[in-house]
């Protein structure tokens, strides 16, 4: 049985939004996410709308509320989980906003994480470092345009936007499975939107994309292919009805192509695993993201790397 992770939402373009949207991912990691605002732009001008969640949103489907460190006797990873789970009630959520305008030209930034990450200094100067980077790279880039677009009767060239939220997806004794929705505005009619996501080891303080966990790219094709392309196709049915075609432009992407987010029930270990489709990337632009969650079964636990079996358990 599969269910959606998230919920989609639509987002305007920059200069157009009557309010900031609140705290609520991306392909690749934060390395690809870190070019700056003009080369995210062009990478990703395929995708056209967002999809987002609240924590709230991700907690009810993903069996993982605030977080929570269970003990487990003489264990190193409960021991790190006990001291995150009081650091975190120490530490708060962080909603960074740097907004702009010049004339008519406006640039809004937001950058934002939750507790959970507020928690692991490590994990907060990476982020940190993204986030300054990406601002600097947007200043630059606004400034650039205010100066080619003088004079000109162009608020759609001058305006830009970005906005990148991190979310829980499982907290477990050991492991902090975060993804991200980020949207880009460079001008024109609308902005481009991707997902994100990484993984934390509290023990090795060291965060790496979701799909290191797997042996390779064809051993996570070989145990998710099937269902995901068998559960995109119920979705791709359900939102296009009469203009549903299985031969047209758009085929299943391969598991490569998703952003992967490990995700538990239990809290204790992941059992599920959530497919991350932007647009353009199984659907077109109005089909929006796809989001399909699938349980770990013996075939997952085949492809998993035998430095991370003890983090996955299959789902009862």
């Amino acid at each position: 049985m599969t269910t959606a992770m998230f919920h989609v939402k639509h987002w305007p373009s920059a200069g157009k939004r009557g309010s900031k949207r609140g705290q609520d991912g991306s392909r690749g990691g934060l390395d690809g996410a870190s070019r700056g605002l003009k080369t995210a732009g062009l990478a990703f001008c395929a995708a056209m709308l967002a999809a987002c969640s609240s924590p709230e949103d991700v907690a009810d489907k993903t069996g993982v509320g605030k977080a929570t460190a269970t003990a487990s006797a003489g264990g190193n990873a409960a021991a790190t989980a006990s001291a995150a789970a009081a650091a975190e009630q120490a530490a708060g959520a962080v909603a960074f906003e740097d907004n702009s305008s010049k004339d008519e030209a406006v640039r809004e930034f937001a950058y934002s994480w939750p507790a959970q990450v507020s928690a692991v200094p490590e994990l907060v100067g990476r982020l940190t470092g993204e986030r300054d980077t990406l601002l600097a790279d947007q200043k630059a880039e606004w400034n650039e345009a205010i100066r080619e677009f003088a004079g000109q009767d162009c608020v759609s060239c001058v305006n830009r936007g970005f906005e990148k939220s991190w979310q829980v997806v499982a907290d477990l004794p050991r492991y902090l499975s975060l993804s991200a929705d980020f949207y880009v505005y460079t001008g024109g009619a609308h902005g481009n939107s991707a997902h994100d996501a990484l993984v934390w080891d509290r023990e090795a303080k060291a965060a790496f994309d979701p799909k290191a966990m797997f042996t390779s790219p064809a051993a996570l094709q070989t145990a998710l292919g099937d269902a995901w392309c068998k559960a995109l196709k119920v979705e791709r049915m359900k939102r296009m009805g009469d203009d549903y075609s299985d031969d047209g432009f758009f085929q299943c992407p391969p598991i490569a192509d998703l952003t992967v987010l490990p995700g538990s029930s239990n809290k204790q270990t992941f059992n599920r695993i959530g497919l991350l489709a932007a647009p353009y990337v199984a659907g077109s632009y109005a089909e929006g993201t796809y989001e399909v969650t699938l349980p770990v079964t013996a075939a997952v636990l085949k492809a998993v790397k035998p430095e991370y079996k003890a983090a996955f358990a299959a789902a009862k």
